[in-house]
C-alpha cells in the first residue's frame, strides 16, 4: 500500500444515532475533513432512519432497532447480540465497498473486538474508544460487584482493550483504567475528550423570557437515567423550596432519557411543579438558549465508582457558555472544571441547596466563575484541542499523514495535580 494512499475507517456505535451522538460524530467529521475515508454505523432513533446516506462526506448505516431493553440481563443480551449481529451485516457491506483499514468501536457494549478480530486477516487495525466503564456501570445501577455478569463485564473489558491496536480515553481516569485494568502500555493510549467546538464560547443566546417571569434560573442538562442523580436534585429543590420559598428561582432539566417521565411524576408528587419545568430533549439553538439565560448550572450526579471515574460532557457545555456550576466533589469533576465551580459533598441534597442559593445571590463570584469557565473551555476542553490528537494518532497508527497536521503534538499521559488527588474522593 502506498505511503499516501487513503486510508478508511469504520466507526461503530450501538446506543445512539448519528449525527445524534455529538462526540462520534464530531469524530467522524474530523477525521473525514483531515482526508480520512470515514462510515459508521449505528441503529435508527428518533428522526435518523435512513438506512443509508452520506452526511457532511461521511458514509452511515443505519439498522433498525427492533428491541431495545430498558431492564433485565435478558433482555440487554437480546439487544446487544441482535446490534452485534446486524452490525456485522453493515460491516461486511461497507468493506466490500470501500475496503477500511482501520475498525474505531464505541462502548457500550465491551463486544466489537470479537468483530474486529473477524477482519483482522484483512490486516484491519482495532481501535476502541473506551466511552463508559461497563463493570462500574453495572453496580451504579444498583448490581452486585459479586457474582458471574459483574466478572462477565470485567473480562469483556480486559478482552477488548488488550485487542486494540489504539485504545481513546475520555478523561485521565479512564487512562489509568487502560494501563492498570487492562495492561496497555501508556503509548497506545491516547486522551481525547469530548466536547463542543470553540465557537461555542462566543455564543450568546439569552431569551429573558425562558426564566417565566423568575429572578433566577438553575439549569440541569442531559440525559435522565437511574444513576444521574436526579432524584438527588429534586430532594435538594425541595430543601430550597423549605428553606428560601419558590417565588424566585426556576429549575429547567433539559433533555430527555428513559427515567424523565417517573422524575416529572416525581416532582408532582413532591409540590414541585410551580418550580420545575422538564423540556424534553431540544434542538442545539434551544440548548443554546437555555445555557445563555441560566444563572447556575448544576450536576446532581452522586459519589460512585462510576460517576467518580467519568467525565460528564453536561460540565464542559456548561464551561463553554461561562455558566457558573454546583456539583458533587468527584474526582473528574474537579479534573473538568477545577476551579469553575463550588463542589459539594458527595450526596448531600441539602448543602447543595445551600450552595445553589448562595451563588445565585453572589453575581460577582458568579461573574468571576464565567470568566474562567470560558477560559478553561477554550484553552482546554474545546474539541479543536482533542480533534489534534485524534487524526495525529489515526495518521501514525495508519501510516498516512493528512495535510495541515504534519506538525501535531501527541499527547499521552497528563496526571492531575496532586492538590486535585488529594482531595478527590474515593468510594469504599
Amino acid at each position: 500500500m502506498a505511503k499516501n494512499k487513503q486510508r478508511n475507517i469504520l466507526i461503530i456505535v450501538q446506543n445512539l444515532p448519528v449525527p445524534f451522538d455529538r462526540r462520534v460524530w464530531q469524530e467522524a467529521t474530523s477525521l473525514q475533513r483531515a482526508g480520512f475515508g470515514v462510515t459508521v454505523i449505528s441503529p435508527k432513533k428518533k428522526i435518523y432512519k435512513k438506512t443509508h446516506e452520506i452526511l457532511e462526506g461521511v458514509e452511515v448505516y443505519r439498522y433498525p432497532l427492533i428491541y431495545e431493553a430498558d431492564a433485565g440481563v435478558l433482555g440487554y443480551f437480546v439487544e446487544f447480540v441482535y446490534c452485534w449481529l446486524a452490525t456485522l451485516c453493515f460491516a461486511v457491506i461497507a468493506y466490500a465497498r470501500r475496503p477500511f483499514h482501520a475498525i474505531h468501536a464505541c462502548n457500550p457494549p465491551d463486544t466489537y473486538f470479537a468483530l474486529a478480530l473477524l477482519f483482522r486477516i484483512f490486516g484491519v487495525k482495532f481501535v476502541f474508544d473506551h466511552h463508559d466503564l461497563c463493570p462500574e456501570m453495572f453496580v451504579a445501577k444498583g448490581r452486585s460487584k459479586q457474582g458471574i455478569l459483574y466478572k462477565g463485564l470485567l473480562f469483556l473489558e480486559r478482552r477488548t482493550l488488550r485487542s486494540a491496536d489504539m485504545v481513546i480515553a475520555v478523561n485521565q481516569s479512564h487512562f489509568d483504567i487502560s494501563e492498570q485494568r487492562g495492561g496497555i502500555r501508556p503509548e497506545r493510549i491516547a486522551i481525547v475528550r469530548s466536547g463542543p467546538r470553540r465557537a461555542w464560547a462566543d455564543l450568546d443566546a439569552t431569551k429573558p423570557e425562558l426564566k417565566n417571569g423568575r429572578q433566577h434560573m438553575v439549569t440541569y442538562l442531559g440525559e435522565m437515567c437511574k444513576q444521574d442523580g436526579v432524584d438527588i436534585l429534586l430532594e435538594s429543590i425541595a430543601h430550597y423550596k423549605s428553606k428560601y420559598g419558590e417565588s424566585d428561582t426556576l429549575f429547567v432539566f433539559v433533555g430527555g432519557g428513559p427515567d424523565q417521565q417517573r422524575l416529572r411524576n416525581l416532582a408532582t408528587e413532591m409540590g414541585l411543579q410551580g418550580m420545575t419545568h422538564f423540556t424534553g430533549r431540544v434542538s442545539d439553538e434551544d440548548l443554546w438558549a437555555y445555557l445563555s439565560t441560566s444563572d447556575v448550572c448544576v450536576d446532581p450526579d452522586p459519589l460512585t465508582e462510576w460517576s467518580n471515574l467519568s467525565t460528564m460532557n453536561k460540565m464542559i457545555e456548561y464551561l463553554a457558555f461561562g455558566r457558573p456550576v454546583v456539583a458533587f466533589k468527584l474526582r473528574e469533576h474537579f479534573n473538568t472544571a477545577q476551579d469553575c465551580a463550588l463542589y459539594v459533598e458527595p450526596n448531600d441534597e441539602k448543602s447543595m441547596a445551600e450552595s445553589i442559593r448562595s451563588l445565585l445571590l453572589n453575581s460577582a463570584l458568579r461573574q468571576e466563575m464565567s470568566q474562567k469557565g470560558r477560559d478553561r473551555f477554550r484553552s482546554d476542553l474545546a474539541w479543536e484541542n482533542s480533534e489534534v490528537v485524534l487524526v495525529a494518532r489515526y495518521s501514525e497508527l495508519l501510516g498516512y499523514q493528512p495535510s495541515g497536521y504534519a506538525t501535531a503534538q501527541l499527547t499521552t499521559k497528563k496526571p492531575l495535580p496532586d492538590d486535585q488527588l488529594q482531595r478527590a474522593p474515593e468510594v469504599p
